[in-house]
């Protein structure tokens, strides 16, 4: 039986992509372990799927001043020194990398005894983490074709994002009657990623009584953000969080309003969802989430309404736009190659594993 070390976390970003080729690998006949931080995100997810999981130590590697950063570089190095024990007692023959801090000293662990690793880069441009294990990467697999110009040649692979066999299984039926809503009116989902956004709800809250004319609305607004005045209104459900029903939700959904983090825009583009994409703005984070919703407004995916341009007016006008759209989306995203992620990756894995 071959075996593979997974790693990435810090994010649900980095563990989910993981968690879709669990199924695929072990059909493979794939042994699995995975490696993450002590307490992060990826402990609970990775273990709730029934595969062994190491803790190590891990530092975040600032580009702007934080006392951390002095700090940081021995929790890095302390990773380094438990991810070389656990390679070498396990003895992985490929490890996959969905990128995290915590992923750094694990490739380079993997560099150390010569053990093949694939990376996924899921952003536009990579970022400093992957940037620090791209040379000691087999192929770097991404989501964008924009991205194949930032990565060496011979390594680019573009083969989109990893999605969870189950999201493709949702019922549409089955999600009204868990949000209590019509099959007579179309449905709006609105997600502003796992925290929420601030400034997503606000807006989409702001025009409710407008987008309750012709529309129901299905909210997942992040912890701590129900909007306690607005439960009970017809036509509007909303949920800190669904995990297991989330399938059904998105079936039900005749337009998803969405942040532009990499795998939940992937996501969407799986499901052939028309989507407005409100993208985290530049001040806020590196710009990546722009970049991602750029490219998909280009290839015809998405309608993309930025940040500091989001109004009321602007809002709704981008519903009933996509509204009105919704063919023409559905069509480019049908002829998207970037729906196979999951076979092209597990191929990767097991090309490179036989080396």
């Amino acid at each position: 039986m071959k075996k593979i070390i997974l790693t990435g976390g810090g994010t649900a970003g980095h563990v989910t992509p993981n968690l879709a080729l669990i199924p695929s690998l072990q059909a493979k006949g794939f042994e699995i372990q995975y490696i993450g931080s002590y307490q992060g995100i990826e402990k609970k997810l990775i273990e709730n799927a029934g595969i062994p999981y190491h803790g190590i130590s891990s530092g975040k590697l600032r580009r702007y001043f934080d006392l951390k950063n002095f700090s940081d570089p021995f929790r890095v190095l302390k990773g380094y020194g438990e991810a070389l024990k656990i390679m070498k007692s396990y003895r992985p023959d490929v490890v996959f990398s969905k990128g995290g801090f915590v992923a750094v000293p694990v490739v380079l662990a993997a560099k150390h005894y010569k053990i093949p690793v694939i990376i996924h880069e899921s952003d536009m441009t990579p970022g400093l983490a992957n940037k620090i294990c791209i040379p000691s990467a087999r192929k770097v697999c991404c989501n964008f074709p924009e991205t194949l110009k930032y990565l060496p040649r011979e390594k680019a692979v573009l083969t989109g994002s990893p999605i969870r066999r189950e999201l493709l299984e949702g019922d549409r039926l089955s999600g009204l009657n868990y949000a209590g809503l019509s099959a007579n009116r179309p449905v709006i989902l609105v997600i502003g990623g796992s925290l929420g956004s601030v400034t997503v709800n606000t807006a989409v809250r702001e025009i409710l009584p407008k987008l309750l004319s012709g529309y129901q609305v299905i909210h997942i607004c992040g912890k701590g953000n129900v909007d306690q005045s607005l439960a009970g209104t017809p036509g509007y459900v909303q949920y800190e969080y669904v995990d297991e029903p989330l399938k059904h939700l998105f079936a039900a959904a005749d337009i998803i309003v969405s942040r532009a983090g990499a795998n939940s825009i992937c996501e969407i583009l799986a499901l052939r969802k028309p989507n407005i994409l409100i993208p985290l703005s530049a001040a806020a984070s590196r710009g990546d989430q722009i970049l991602n919703a750029k490219s998909f407004e280009k290839q015809g995916f998405s309608t993309v309404l930025e940040e500091e341009n989001l109004t009321n007016e602007s809002l709704y006008q981008a519903v009933v736009a996509t509204d009105r759209n919704r063919a023409r989306f559905i069509s480019a995203m049908e002829q998207s190659q970037l729906s196979n992620a999951v076979e092209t990756i597990v191929s990767l894995i097991e090309s490179c594993s036989a080396d």
